[in-house]
């Protein structure tokens, strides 16, 4: 059986179950939030230690305005009225991306990481503006300012995820097979997951037949 440290999840088809079920594509993200709160539980069940959310790719920005600032004004009052009970539950929360939103947005980030910073029984890493060709680009950076060899520890060290283990599991849904600019360098040995059901529609049990699976899973790492 598979040991599972780190599990991944591309959270798509927020906009579309909205428009299909509330014809409103705020209104799928709102529910996608809820969904969101469901899985970090089932990942504690799990003992999982580590669980990354792609929240809102640099490539996002291109979405309309009104929804992106909606987006951000959902999590805005996730962290205000959430936080807490995450920390309370020894859950530690790190941002991976670059940190260009709002001052009000950009403050709550930097509190609610340094407030849950040694928690230690869930890392949440919630990737926002993140794009992981710019992550690579920001490695090669550090590595020629630093005048450091350029090897695969090096620049796997001197990524945003230097100090968390690769995913094990990645779980795409929204019935897109593709992964969008996230951790192209640290998914090279993941199982990869690629779910029909939208975002608000995956629930325990989905994510539970899925964990399932992976574990008994033969994992050969280029060997036979």
């Amino acid at each position: 059986m598979n040991p599972l440290n780190h599990v991944a999840i591309i959270m798509d088809g927020n906009g579309r179950w909205g428009i299909k079920f509330k014809n409103s594509r705020k209104a799928g993200h709102k529910a996608g939030l809820i969904v969101v709160e469901k899985i970090i539980k089932e990942t504690i069940k799990h003992k999982i230690k580590f669980l990354t959310l792609f929240a809102f790719s640099t490539e996002n920005w291109k979405r309309p305005k009104n929804e992106v600032d909606y987006l951000f004004n959902l999590l805005e009052n996730f962290l205000i009225n959430k936080i807490e009970n995450l920390h309370n539950q020894n859950i530690k929360l790190k941002i991976l991306g670059t940190k260009k939103f709002s001052k009000k947005l950009n403050q709550l980030l930097k509190k609610s990481e340094t407030k849950t910073s040694k928690n230690t029984q869930l890392q949440i890493n919630l990737a926002l503006n993140y794009g992981s060709k710019s992550e690579l680009i920001g490695a090669f950076k550090k590595l020629k300012k630093n005048k450091s060899n350029i090897n695969e520890k090096n620049i796997s060290k001197n990524l945003q995820t230097g100090s968390i283990p690769d995913p094990d599991l990645l779980i795409r849904t929204g019935n897109t097979k593709r992964l969008s600019n996230f951790l192209l360098w640290q998914l090279a040995y993941t199982e990869i997951f690629f779910e029909k059901k939208l975002w608000p529609a995956f629930n325990e049990k989905d994510y539970n037949k899925v964990i399932k699976e992976y574990k008994s899973i033969k994992r050969n790492y280029g060997t036979i």
